[in-house]
């Protein structure tokens, strides 16, 4: 047997020997067969706030501070993206849309000179009620129930 070919058997030999042993420390398996951290009763960590309700059930997406002080709140409800601004006609009520443009995906911003919900990537615009008033949109943007509760403001996406 040539050098060449012998050094090249010892390498591939030296790999293989010591794949089982890479194998075993990547595994949380001890020599017992016990895992390393035994299960307990609640090892995952609590989910965020926004993805703990239930379809109907209001999670809150900020305080009403902030909502007051930037004119709308713009934040994720269980994996969505919301826009929440006070209703200019009445201000005691709340207005919650989905904040991704109908068309590409980009998200909306509150307009309240104009009182409109405007797409900054393509230049669509939706009425206080969600529904488009301005190509290249053609969807509404979706709504969702909104309230005040204390000094939160709670939005149902479900």
């Amino acid at each position: 047997m040539k050098r060449r070919s012998f050094l090249g058997w010892m390498g591939v030999g030296a790999i293989a020997s010591s794949l089982p042993v890479a194998i075993a420390a990547c595994s949380n398996t001890s020599e017992t067969g016990s895992t390393d951290n035994p299960p307990t009763a609640n090892t995952a960590a609590p989910p965020a706030p926004e993805t703990v309700a239930a379809a109907g059930e209001f999670v809150a997406v900020g305080a009403v501070a902030d909502l007051d002080q930037n004119g709308f709140l713009l934040t994720k409800a269980a994996d969505t993206e919301v826009i929440v601004v006070r209703n200019p006609q009445s201000t005691e009520t709340l207005v919650a849309l989905n904040a991704l443009c109908t068309h590409k995906g980009c998200k909306v911003e509150w307009k309240g000179e104009a009182s409109e919900f405007s797409c900054p990537c393509h230049g669509a615009k939706f009425a206080l009620d969600g529904k488009a008033t301005n190509a290249p949109a053609t969807e509404a943007l979706a709504s969702y129930s909104a309230k005040i509760e204390g000094t939160q403001v709670l939005v149902s996406v479900g």
